[in-house]
Protein backbone atom coordinates (compact mmCIF):
# COMPACT_ATOMS: atom_id res chain seq x y z
CA UNK A 1 0.00 0.00 0.00
CA UNK A 2 1.65 3.47 -0.97
CA UNK A 3 0.23 6.90 -0.76
CA UNK A 4 0.15 9.75 -3.15
CA UNK A 5 2.64 12.79 -2.67
CA UNK A 6 1.46 14.66 0.27
CA UNK A 7 -1.01 12.65 1.52
CA UNK A 8 1.88 12.25 4.97
CA UNK A 9 1.83 15.43 5.29
CA UNK A 10 -2.34 15.65 5.23
CA UNK A 11 -2.28 12.84 7.80
CA UNK A 12 0.64 14.41 10.21
CA UNK A 13 -1.66 17.39 9.96
CA UNK A 14 -4.99 15.96 11.15
CA UNK A 15 -2.90 13.79 13.55
CA UNK A 16 -2.02 17.56 14.45
CA UNK A 17 -5.40 18.81 14.97
CA UNK A 18 -6.52 15.86 16.67
CA UNK A 19 -3.58 16.00 19.17
CA UNK A 20 -4.63 19.71 20.05
CA UNK A 21 -8.31 18.96 20.70
CA UNK A 22 -7.63 16.29 22.96
CA UNK A 23 -4.91 17.98 24.72
CA UNK A 24 -6.80 21.02 25.24
CA UNK A 25 -9.54 18.48 27.42
CA UNK A 26 -7.78 17.47 30.91
CA UNK A 27 -7.64 22.21 30.62
CA UNK A 28 -11.10 22.17 29.84
CA UNK A 29 -11.82 19.57 32.78
CA UNK A 30 -9.95 22.28 35.25
CA UNK A 31 -11.24 24.97 34.10
CA UNK A 32 -14.83 24.24 34.50
CA UNK A 33 -14.00 22.18 38.10
CA UNK A 34 -12.73 25.74 39.22
CA UNK A 35 -15.81 27.26 38.17
CA UNK A 36 -17.88 25.21 39.93
CA UNK A 37 -15.53 26.09 42.73
CA UNK A 38 -16.39 29.49 42.01
CA UNK A 39 -20.06 29.50 41.80
CA UNK A 40 -20.63 26.89 44.59
CA UNK A 41 -18.76 27.62 47.87
CA UNK A 42 -16.47 24.57 48.98
CA UNK A 43 -16.76 23.02 52.20
CA UNK A 44 -14.03 20.20 53.72
CA UNK A 45 -16.00 17.09 52.80
CA UNK A 46 -16.72 18.07 49.11
CA UNK A 47 -13.15 18.60 49.02
CA UNK A 48 -12.43 15.35 50.40
CA UNK A 49 -14.91 13.57 48.04
CA UNK A 50 -14.05 15.57 44.84
CA UNK A 51 -10.17 14.57 45.59
CA UNK A 52 -11.05 10.74 46.02
CA UNK A 53 -13.29 10.61 43.15
CA UNK A 54 -10.58 12.38 41.36
CA UNK A 55 -7.63 9.65 42.41
CA UNK A 56 -10.18 7.08 41.60
CA UNK A 57 -10.62 7.81 38.05
CA UNK A 58 -6.66 7.99 37.94
CA UNK A 59 -5.83 4.45 39.11
CA UNK A 60 -8.58 3.08 36.75
CA UNK A 61 -6.99 5.53 33.76
CA UNK A 62 -3.94 3.19 34.54
CA UNK A 63 -5.32 0.00 35.44
CA UNK A 64 -7.99 -0.46 32.29
CA UNK A 65 -6.03 1.25 29.83
CA UNK A 66 -2.62 2.29 29.78
CA UNK A 67 -1.62 -1.82 31.65
CA UNK A 68 -3.53 -3.66 28.85
CA UNK A 69 -2.06 -1.63 26.28
CA UNK A 70 1.71 -1.89 27.63
CA UNK A 71 1.05 -5.54 27.65
CA UNK A 72 0.45 -6.24 24.55
CA UNK A 73 4.15 -4.92 23.66
CA UNK A 74 6.54 -5.07 26.90
CA UNK A 75 8.00 -8.38 29.04
CA UNK A 76 6.04 -7.94 33.10
CA UNK A 77 9.92 -6.95 34.18
CA UNK A 78 10.13 -3.83 31.13
CA UNK A 79 6.68 -2.28 32.71
CA UNK A 80 7.83 -2.77 36.07
CA UNK A 81 10.69 -1.11 35.29
CA UNK A 82 9.16 1.91 33.72
CA UNK A 83 6.77 2.17 35.99
CA UNK A 84 9.00 2.19 38.82
CA UNK A 85 11.30 4.85 36.62
CA UNK A 86 7.98 7.08 36.76
CA UNK A 87 7.33 7.06 40.44
CA UNK A 88 11.49 8.02 40.97
CA UNK A 89 10.69 10.48 38.40
CA UNK A 90 7.83 11.93 40.34
CA UNK A 91 9.43 11.65 43.69
CA UNK A 92 11.96 13.64 42.67
CA UNK A 93 10.36 16.34 41.07
CA UNK A 94 8.39 16.67 44.34
CA UNK A 95 11.35 16.84 46.39
CA UNK A 96 12.78 19.63 44.28
CA UNK A 97 8.95 21.17 44.70
CA UNK A 98 9.24 20.84 48.53
CA UNK A 99 12.82 22.76 48.46
CA UNK A 100 11.52 25.54 46.91
CA UNK A 101 8.66 25.98 49.16
CA UNK A 102 11.35 25.27 52.39
CA UNK A 103 13.55 28.47 50.69
CA UNK A 104 10.97 30.41 49.41
CA UNK A 105 8.48 32.84 51.14
CA UNK A 106 5.87 31.69 53.47
CA UNK A 107 3.25 34.02 52.82
CA UNK A 108 0.32 33.25 50.82
CA UNK A 109 1.91 34.80 47.48
CA UNK A 110 4.32 31.96 47.76
CA UNK A 111 1.41 29.16 48.54
CA UNK A 112 -0.06 30.56 45.94
CA UNK A 113 2.50 29.71 43.26
CA UNK A 114 3.21 26.41 44.86
CA UNK A 115 -0.52 25.24 44.02
CA UNK A 116 0.15 26.77 40.85
CA UNK A 117 3.48 24.36 40.17
CA UNK A 118 1.56 21.30 41.44
CA UNK A 119 -1.40 21.42 39.17
CA UNK A 120 0.66 22.81 36.25
CA UNK A 121 2.93 19.90 36.52
CA UNK A 122 -0.28 17.60 36.98
CA UNK A 123 -1.59 18.93 33.64
CA UNK A 124 2.22 18.24 31.94
CA UNK A 125 1.70 14.93 32.87
CA UNK A 126 -1.77 14.79 31.34
CA UNK A 127 -0.23 16.05 28.01
CA UNK A 128 2.43 13.60 27.94
CA UNK A 129 -0.18 10.55 28.63
CA UNK A 130 -2.17 12.02 25.82
CA UNK A 131 0.83 12.84 23.39
CA UNK A 132 1.97 9.12 23.96
CA UNK A 133 -1.53 7.71 23.31
CA UNK A 134 -1.83 9.73 19.85
CA UNK A 135 1.49 8.10 19.52
CA UNK A 136 0.06 4.74 19.74
CA UNK A 137 -3.31 5.09 18.09
CA UNK A 138 -6.16 7.77 17.80
CA UNK A 139 -8.49 5.10 20.40
CA UNK A 140 -6.32 5.40 23.13
CA UNK A 141 -5.61 8.68 23.41
CA UNK A 142 -9.17 9.66 23.41
CA UNK A 143 -9.58 6.66 26.29
CA UNK A 144 -6.79 8.67 27.80
CA UNK A 145 -7.93 11.73 27.04
CA UNK A 146 -11.41 10.91 28.59
CA UNK A 147 -10.04 9.63 31.86
CA UNK A 148 -8.18 13.15 32.45
CA UNK A 149 -10.89 15.51 31.30
CA UNK A 150 -13.24 13.25 34.50
CA UNK A 151 -10.20 13.01 36.90
CA UNK A 152 -9.51 16.75 36.26
CA UNK A 153 -12.86 18.37 36.84
CA UNK A 154 -12.44 17.56 40.72
CA UNK A 155 -8.77 18.21 40.60
CA UNK A 156 -9.62 21.96 39.51
CA UNK A 157 -12.38 22.13 41.95
CA UNK A 158 -9.71 21.96 44.81
CA UNK A 159 -7.20 24.06 43.18
CA UNK A 160 -9.49 26.60 43.21
CA UNK A 161 -10.94 26.12 46.12
CA UNK A 162 -7.24 26.49 47.96
CA UNK A 163 -6.39 29.26 46.09
CA UNK A 164 -9.60 31.21 46.91
CA UNK A 165 -8.05 30.04 50.73
CA UNK A 166 -5.62 31.55 50.43
CA UNK A 167 -6.88 35.24 49.53
CA UNK A 168 -6.08 35.25 45.76
CA UNK A 169 -8.71 37.52 43.78
CA UNK A 170 -11.22 35.69 41.27
CA UNK A 171 -9.92 37.55 38.34
CA UNK A 172 -6.48 36.05 39.58
CA UNK A 173 -7.40 32.66 39.94
CA UNK A 174 -9.53 32.50 36.64
CA UNK A 175 -6.46 33.76 34.58
CA UNK A 176 -4.47 30.85 36.84
CA UNK A 177 -6.94 28.56 35.81
CA UNK A 178 -6.60 29.82 31.56
CA UNK A 179 -3.09 29.35 32.04
CA UNK A 180 -3.31 25.42 32.58
CA UNK A 181 -4.05 24.87 29.10
CA UNK A 182 -0.71 25.45 27.47
CA UNK A 183 1.14 22.71 29.96
CA UNK A 184 -0.87 20.12 28.54
CA UNK A 185 -1.10 21.21 24.83
CA UNK A 186 2.50 21.70 24.95
CA UNK A 187 3.53 18.31 26.98
CA UNK A 188 1.28 16.86 24.23
CA UNK A 189 2.82 18.21 21.12
CA UNK A 190 6.31 17.42 21.99
CA UNK A 191 5.67 13.64 23.53
CA UNK A 192 3.98 12.95 20.37
CA UNK A 193 6.72 14.13 17.96
CA UNK A 194 9.33 12.36 19.88
CA UNK A 195 7.46 8.99 19.71
CA UNK A 196 5.26 9.11 16.56
CA UNK A 197 8.18 7.21 14.48
CA UNK A 198 9.44 5.53 17.46
CA UNK A 199 9.13 1.39 18.37
CA UNK A 200 6.35 0.00 19.35
CA UNK A 201 7.78 -1.23 22.71
CA UNK A 202 9.46 2.43 23.40
CA UNK A 203 6.19 3.65 23.39
CA UNK A 204 4.64 1.64 25.71
CA UNK A 205 7.20 2.02 28.44
CA UNK A 206 6.72 5.77 27.68
CA UNK A 207 3.08 5.55 28.56
CA UNK A 208 3.92 3.17 31.41
CA UNK A 209 6.44 5.43 32.89
CA UNK A 210 3.60 8.48 33.05
CA UNK A 211 1.58 5.78 34.45
CA UNK A 212 3.88 5.35 37.46
CA UNK A 213 4.00 9.56 37.66
CA UNK A 214 -0.22 9.54 37.72
CA UNK A 215 0.06 6.69 40.25
CA UNK A 216 2.08 8.16 42.71
CA UNK A 217 0.55 11.75 42.29
CA UNK A 218 -2.95 10.05 42.47
CA UNK A 219 -1.82 8.32 45.70
CA UNK A 220 0.47 10.92 47.82
CA UNK A 221 -0.98 14.41 46.45
CA UNK A 222 -4.95 13.46 45.74
CA UNK A 223 -4.99 11.38 49.25
CA UNK A 224 -2.83 13.22 51.27
CA UNK A 225 -4.43 16.65 50.09
CA UNK A 226 -8.29 15.10 50.61
CA UNK A 227 -7.14 13.61 54.21
CA UNK A 228 -5.78 17.03 55.26
CA UNK A 229 -9.16 18.72 54.19
CA UNK A 230 -11.20 16.09 56.47
CA UNK A 231 -10.70 12.81 58.01
CA UNK A 232 -12.23 10.22 55.54
CA UNK A 233 -15.44 8.51 55.95
CA UNK A 234 -17.65 5.95 54.38
CA UNK A 235 -18.82 8.68 51.73
CA UNK A 236 -15.04 9.04 50.53
CA UNK A 237 -14.37 5.64 50.25
CA UNK A 238 -17.52 5.98 47.75
CA UNK A 239 -16.44 8.68 45.98
CA UNK A 240 -12.81 6.92 45.37
CA UNK A 241 -14.67 3.71 43.68
CA UNK A 242 -17.41 5.75 42.33
CA UNK A 243 -14.47 7.01 40.27
CA UNK A 244 -12.86 3.82 39.08
CA UNK A 245 -16.42 2.66 38.32
CA UNK A 246 -17.19 5.74 36.40
CA UNK A 247 -14.01 6.00 34.26
CA UNK A 248 -14.25 1.81 33.69
CA UNK A 249 -18.01 2.69 32.02
CA UNK A 250 -16.55 5.46 29.95
CA UNK A 251 -13.73 3.84 28.83
CA UNK A 252 -16.16 0.48 27.49
CA UNK A 253 -18.46 3.03 26.03
CA UNK A 254 -15.72 4.41 24.13
CA UNK A 255 -13.70 1.47 22.98
CA UNK A 256 -18.01 0.40 21.52
CA UNK A 257 -18.15 3.66 20.05
CA UNK A 258 -14.69 3.66 17.88
CA UNK A 259 -15.33 -0.04 16.62
CA UNK A 260 -14.22 -2.31 19.40
CA UNK A 261 -10.64 -3.74 20.90
CA UNK A 262 -7.88 -2.08 19.76
CA UNK A 263 -5.56 -4.71 18.47
CA UNK A 264 -1.93 -5.31 19.10
CA UNK A 265 0.94 -3.93 17.61
CA UNK A 266 1.75 -7.16 15.95
CA UNK A 267 -1.45 -7.52 14.18
CA UNK A 268 -1.71 -3.86 12.83
CA UNK A 269 -1.11 -4.33 9.58
CA UNK A 270 -5.08 -6.49 9.70
CA UNK A 271 -6.36 -3.24 10.86
CA UNK A 272 -8.52 -0.56 8.55
CA UNK A 273 -6.16 2.29 8.13
CA UNK A 274 -8.81 4.68 9.33
CA UNK A 275 -8.15 3.26 13.01
CA UNK A 276 -4.58 4.52 12.62
CA UNK A 277 -5.96 8.02 11.74
CA UNK A 278 -5.21 7.27 8.04
CA UNK A 279 -8.43 8.22 5.53
CA UNK A 280 -7.21 7.22 2.38
CA UNK A 281 -8.92 7.58 -0.92
CA UNK A 282 -9.62 4.48 -3.09
CA UNK A 283 -7.40 5.94 -5.80
CA UNK A 284 -4.31 6.20 -3.08
CA UNK A 285 -4.10 2.39 -2.60
CA UNK A 286 -2.15 0.38 -5.17
CA UNK A 287 -2.31 -3.48 -5.19
CA UNK A 288 1.13 -5.08 -6.57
Amino acid sequence: MTMQPGCEEIIVLDGLWMILLLAALPGAGNLAGGLIAEVWRSTPAYLNWALHAASGIVIAVVAVEILPEALRSLAGWWIALAFLAGGIAYIAIETMIDRLRSGGPADDGGSMWMIYVAVAMDLTSDGLLIGTGSAVSPALALALAAGQVLADVPEGYAAIANLRDKGVVRWQRLLLALSFFMFAIGAALISFFLLRAAPEELKAAALVFVAGLLTVAAVEDMLEEAHDAREDNRRSVLAFVGGFALFTVVSAGLDRLVGGERASPGAAHHMPAARHGMHLAPTEVKHS
